[in-house]
């Protein structure tokens, strides 16, 4: 810089054919430089001016990280395009600016369109080493071009192969952060051998999602790279874990956002024996399940705090667990000394597994389970006086975020119904997994659905996903499990 200036001061200098005159242009062409300095200094050096958006195209995430990094400060050491040389000849993206301090602070998705440029030839599942606009490294990860998230990344590093060993690790790490939260956990009366073992981006295998269910273990390859890697991904769990069988109940919505096929029926067992039920006990009660069973891996781990306080809370209390699955709620109540349980759902499998977990428990006679919609439900709750205690646990109503105002309606009713069927001073447990509506959102569908009751409604506690669900503090679309739990009061 300082030569380039030289020679624009000689130029100038004899432009102006005086020397006062070019000294005072030289000079301030210094000023005028040490200004621009100090400027970048400032900025840091992924912070390409006025690069305080998310990277849009998914909807989702828009918002919330935005508003999470605006005010971000670059940290020092950032990484250089030496990393690039490290990555070894691998097909490049490069993100737009605008788009990069979200990607550059941890938030593992590139969305498609702040795509610039990706190398030709690139195809579904290829690594990728993604770049900024002046060719430093942000990460590397695995490229899925139909899908609204381009990239998901492994890591912030260009040299980090995404094989077999870099997986070995993780899973070893991921396991790690388990056991030091007790999962799993063989103390009397507090035994757990059911638990999520990798949360995808929260254990940084984005797309990666397995439950252990004892000995058995139940994957999901939601990216079209994951399954390509489908080999390692179970060599390297066989290789940390040593399952007895390893099961893929990968959802068709993820095939189909990603574009590859989905496995036929016959095709899901990935390692091991032949299992037809899923055998665990989480905090000393039994499950068994049927592998029949399609809900998400097979059994909502991300509920165990609830759970736990439900039990706390039951004592001589009248409970109604609704939308209940298989009835995990109802028996923690049951174990709680609840004086009545009722189970509430519309799937008559999952009723018959929720009775055969009963009676593995002993409590066969303690908990009715009713196959019903949960709406006539609620009026048939009303009927009969109220529950002490209402929990209303729905399945996902605003998928994504085009769905969120249809799903906020559905949770307004929901609420409405829940505090109806619960009685003056009693408690509603209203629960949304729509990664699309906030907290806030879900409180005030809460406050809407009271008012429509004619109740008040007044948050105690929330809860969100176990210990076991991690999110990253640069992702929070990853928080996505809401609970209010809350007392309900007249007007």
């Amino acid at each position: 810089e300082k030569a380039a200036g030289g020679a624009a001061s000689h130029g100038s200098e004899k432009a102006a054919g005086g020397t006062n005159a070019s000294s005072e242009g030289a000079g301030a062409q210094r000023r005028r430089r040490k200004r621009r300095r100090r400027r970048r200094k400032r900025k840091g050096p992924h912070q390409d001016g006025g690069d305080t958006q998310i990277a849009a195209g998914a909807g989702d995430a828009r918002g919330g990280s935005q508003a999470a990094f605006a005010d971000g400060e670059a940290r020092e050491g950032a990484i250089t395009t030496a990393d690039a040389t490290a990555a070894g000849g691998l097909r490049s993206l490069t993100v737009r600016a605008g788009h990069v301090q979200p990607i550059w602070a941890g938030h593992p998705w590139v969305f498609a369109q702040a795509v610039a440029r990706v190398d030709k030839g690139t195809a579904a599942g290829d690594e990728v080493v993604v770049i900024d606009p002046h060719g430093k490294v942000l990460g590397r990860g695995l490229y899925s071009p139909k899908s609204a998230i381009a990239v998901r990344l492994f890591s912030s590093r260009g040299g980090d192969v995404i094989d077999r060993a870099l997986l070995q690790r993780r899973i070893e790490q991921a396991l790690g952060r388990r056991r030091a939260q007790w999962l799993p956990n063989a103390q009397l009366g507090r035994q757990t051998t059911g638990y999520r073992l990798v949360h995808g981006e929260g254990d940084a295998m984005p797309g990666l999602i397995v439950d252990v269910f004892d000995d058995v273990l139940v994957v999901q390859l939601g990216t079209a790279g994951l399954v390509r890697r489908k080999e390692d991904v179970v060599a390297a769990l066989v290789a940390v874990m040593n399952p007895k069988a390893i099961i893929d109940r990968t959802p068709p919505a993820a095939a189909k956002a990603e574009g590859f096929n989905t496995v036929a029926a016959n095709e899901r067992q990935l390692y091991g024996r032949t299992v037809e039920t899923l055998t665990f006990m989480e905090r000393g009660l039994h499950y068994q399940l049927p592998i029949t069973l399609t809900q998400k891996t097979g059994f909502y781990f991300d509920q165990r705090p609830l759970r736990t306080r439900i039990e706390a809370l039951s004592r001589g209390s009248r409970v109604l667990d609704g939308c209940c699955y298989v009835g995990a709620v109802a028996l923690n109540a049951a174990r709680g000394g609840a004086s009545e349980v009722v189970a509430v759902d519309r799937s008559t499998a999952a009723i018959e597994a929720g009775k055969q977990c009963a009676a593995l428990n002993g409590m066969a006679d303690e908990i009715h389970f009713v196959v019903s919609d949960i709406h006539a439900a609620f009026e048939q709750a009303e009927k009969d006086g109220g529950y002490d205690i209402v929990v209303c646990d729905p399945p996902k109503l605003a998928p994504q975020r085009r769905n969120r105002q249809r799903g906020m309606g559905g949770y307004r009713r929901m609420a409405a119904g829940a505090c109806r069927a619960t009685k003056a001073g009693g408690l509603v447990a209203l629960c949304s997994c729509s990664a699309a509506v906030s907290a806030d959102a879900l409180q005030r569908a809460l406050a809407l659905g009271a008012r429509d009751a004619g109740k008040r409604a007044l948050v105690l506690e929330r809860f969100f996903q176990g210990v076991d669900h991690p999110v990253a503090a640069a992702f929070p679309e990853g928080l996505y499990l809401k609970v209010l739990l809350s007392r309900v009061e007249p007007l």
